[in-house]
């Protein structure tokens, strides 16, 4: 733990960890939030997944594009714009009765306009710690995100059922906006200014790691989408089951990230992390009782936090600083469309095999997981010995004014 309270020692770390954090916070509460709000306006599942679906797509399209602009206008005026068109997507869909279509709509420009925090604070990383504490820090940010994923749909039921629906939107509009502003106004992001990119869009995907980091995190969280699915189907919505296992599944990779994220990074790590994650998903085939469920998913969690601490560092270290945003952006669509299609395969393997179809989809997204950093394990670069951290760009940086 010591290099973890070194980090949060460093001026500005733990701050900034924090503002990302509750700037994202919404990330684990509207998808629940919207789902239940417009199943009760408009009593239909099937309309509410029609919202989801268009406000999945508007982010999955905005990752590398939003990134890639705060390299051209800058972070904070890219911030500062995607925020307050979000925030009026998400107020508007709490408060205003609209058709289907046109909660699709609004749903899918909130998307399109989710601002980067993700991508700007890993951005950021590199400038504020030197390249040994660099892996640590991207594995405490995995770790610590799992807060967001645990705490936010609790928060989310309670407020829906106790309070409103309509509540819980605006407590998700209220995250966003307080800790967006909170982030935007750390002066970290006034100093760090990202290089306009001289390569044309998309030709960041042509470097080998950060097409691995992009296929392994779909991968990865398709697996974590289908066993959420496989859980809830286990033991339905009547009891708090579901939600404590799901709870262990993410203690079980907060644990996994601050444990493993002082290990070095060789060409098998993120193989190595995959497969514990695929072991512990297979195992949960065996027996979809509550305790096995728990133990297996608490195994398969382990890897999660640590496989993606990998996936930042590559890419980190694979790309010129100029191209970081947009290779983060790129990366995060990779994982919005791996939760997607998970959820959908794991939803089709339900409805046809029981429960267990879930924790079939699960496992095999898992294992390929698995394969594919193992066969491309050439385009896994070797960072033992060597700086973890952004190649630098030729012409100078300007510095902006805190």
């Amino acid at each position: 733990m010591s290099s973890y309270i070194s980090l949060l020692k460093t001026p500005g770390v733990g701050r900034i960890i924090a503002a990302q954090l509750t700037a994202r916070f919404p990330g684990g509460m509207l998808s629940l939030a919207y789902l239940l709000h417009i199943e009760r306006i408009h009593e239909s599942y099937g309309a509410a997944g029609l919202v989801l679906a268009a406000t999945s797509i508007g982010q999955a399209i905005a990752g590398p594009l939003t990134s890639r602009w705060m390299g051209v206008w800058g972070m904070r005026r890219v911030l500062v714009l995607t925020l307050i068109v979000c925030a009026t997507s998400i107020f508007s869909i709490a408060l205003i009765p609209m058709s289907v279509p046109v909660y699709m709509l609004v749903g899918f420009i909130g998307g399109l306009s989710t601002p980067p925090i993700q991508p700007a604070v890993r951005t950021i990383y590199p400038k504020m710690v030197n390249s040994r504490q660099l892996t640590p820090l991207f594995s405490l940010d995995a770790s610590a995100q799992e807060i967001i994923w645990v705490a936010g749909p609790v928060i989310t039921t309670f407020v829906a059922t106790q309070v409103s629906t309509q509540s819980a939107i605006i407590l998700a509009g209220a995250f966003l906006i307080g800790g967006g502003i909170w982030f935007i106004a750390s002066p970290e992001v006034g100093r760090v200014r990202i290089p306009r990119s001289k390569r044309s869009f998309g030709t960041v995907l042509k470097r080998p790691p950060v097409l691995l980091a992009t296929i392994t995190g779909f991968l990865l969280v398709g697996a974590c989408a289908a066993v959420e699915a496989g859980v809830v189907a286990v033991f339905g919505h009547g009891g708090p089951e579901a939600g404590i296992v799901l709870a262990v599944f993410a203690l079980g990779s907060l644990v996994g990230g601050l444990s493993l994220g002082h290990l070095p990074i060789g060409p098998w790590a993120l193989a190595r992390r995959m497969l514990v994650v695929f072991v512990g998903m297979a195992i949960a085939m065996a027996w979809l009782d509550f305790w096995w469920l728990a133990i297996a998913l608490l195994i398969a969690g382990v890897g999660i936090a640590p496989a993606l601490a990998v996936i930042f560092a590559i890419v980190s270290s694979s790309v010129k600083f100029s191209d970081t945003a947009e290779a983060y952006g790129w990366v995060g669509t990779g994982q919005l469309i791996g939760a997607a299609i998970g959820s959908a395969i794991a939803g089709f393997l339900i409805d046809a095999n029981g429960a267990i179809g879930g924790f079939w989809a699960a496992a095999a997204f898992a294992l390929l997981g698995f394969v594919v950093p193992t066969l491309l394990r050439r385009w896994h670069p070797d960072l033992r010995g060597r700086e973890v951290g952004p190649i630098p760009d030729t012409a100078p940086v300007p510095v902006q004014p805190s």
